[in-house]
């Protein structure tokens, strides 16, 4: 074989092997997840019941390996699991969660340190069952605060410090934090977070943020803080959304106006009810409870294609809203897995059957995960 011949036959493999090299680079960074395909917008999260935590729920845990690159517990770090009985703390799941945050490299948030509800009986009270002084309940929220944040220091970079302290009309919430401390609850509650890890971000957590009222009552609350010198490095807006609320030029309005104070803005909570509310003010108060009724629970043999394409719809307008305000936007977290283990199955309506997250009750990608990963929104 002549030596032209033989460079000609090499060059072409050569160019051949590179050819396919670079289709095999292309078909490798093409995105198959939503975390590939949100890529470093923001940070694409969900949260973990204790299925989750402890390895039970395996299909899920696929899921959350695959698509999301940041988690927040749901329940297992509240303060009524974290230290039922006064001085006697139990970290046990709180502890699992976070090793399974840090064995799959994914961005942690503390969740919740401060909130009226899900709070231990012993509190807010002395031995005798009356409420306790203003002295004592600071000192127990000190505690409480120093002893968790300062267990998980340099570990979790994020902290829901308070959660739900303002209502719907922009007023304080009459919490036993509000009657007892008064406003200044809510400051205390981030020095105090702030003391127990300088470095970590810390956050103001609330549903119906797209609500008028209240985002004028966090904005107020906010500056109140920065001009205190309190540090506050993000909002965060609960995502419980309905089929018609909130509008998405209200959210919209809230994502500017809280980004307008310096702070990160996050979605929180994100999930999609398509039931009727027995109230249409219900917000996300859980303590609200409602009788069952058959005409309430209108989908608990399936959902209709018709509403799964407004479903679809309805998921890619927020997400579009989310993509315009990236630059202000640092995390998207959904609030559960998988459709059957979410609490819009029982809240406010026990025992309903609804269809909120991007992943169905067999552990299905819906068609919203499709377009999201194709960009095609």
């Amino acid at each position: 074989m002549s030596q032209l011949r033989r460079i000609c036959i090499y060059g072409f493999f050569s160019v051949l092997l590179l050819s396919m090299l670079y289709g095999c680079s292309k078909t490798e960074v093409k995105p198959v997840s939503l975390k590939m395909a949100v890529g470093d917008r923001f940070y694409i999260g969900t949260a973990l019941n204790s299925d989750q935590i402890v390895g039970a729920d395996t299909s899920a845990i696929k899921i959350i390996k695959q698509h999301f690159n940041a988690v927040v517990a749901e329940n297992v770090m509240k303060s009524e699991v974290v230290q039922p009985i006064e001085g006697e703390f139990d970290f046990n799941m709180a502890d699992k969660f976070v090793r399974f945050g840090l064995d799959n490299k994914l961005f942690i948030t503390g969740h919740t340190l401060i909130w009226h509800s899900q709070a231990p009986d012993w509190l807010f009270v002395d031995k005798q069952g009356n409420d306790v002084s203003r002295d004592v309940l600071i000192e127990r929220m000190r505690s409480h605060i120093h002893t968790v944040v300062g267990r998980y220091k340099g570990i979790i970079k994020g902290w829901d410090v308070v959660n739900e302290a303002v209502l719907d009309d922009g007023t304080w919430r009459k919490s036993k934090f509000y009657e007892i401390i008064g406003a200044d609850f809510v400051k205390l509650a981030f020095e105090f977070a702030h003391e127990a890890d300088p470095e970590a971000e810390l956050y103001y957590n609330d549903y119906s943020m797209a609500k008028k009222g209240k985002r004028e009552g966090v904005v107020a609350m906010v500056k109140s803080l920065q001009e205190q010198g309190v540090r506050i490095d993000g909002i965060g807006m609960q995502g419980h959304i309905s089929m018609d609320d909130p509008t998405i030029e209200d959210f919209e309005k809230s994502i500017v106006a809280f980004s307008e104070l310096g702070v990160q803005v996050m979605v929180t909570e994100l999930d999609l009810t398509v039931l009727p509310m027995p109230n249409m003010n219900a917000g996300a108060d859980i303590a609200l409870n409602f009788e069952f009724q058959k005409e309430l629970d209108p989908y608990a043999n399936g959902l209709p294609d018709s509403m799964s394409i407004k479903i679809t719809e309805r998921y890619q307008d927020f997400f579009k809203l989310f993509y315009k305000h990236s630059d202000k936007i640092s995390r998207v977290t959904l609030w559960g897995v998988a459709d059957a283990q979410s609490w819009r199955n029982y809240w406010p309506v026990k025992g309903r059957t609804d269809f909120p997250l991007l992943f169905d009750r067999e552990y299905k990608a819906k068609p919203i995960v499709e377009k999201i990963i194709n960009e095609d929104l």
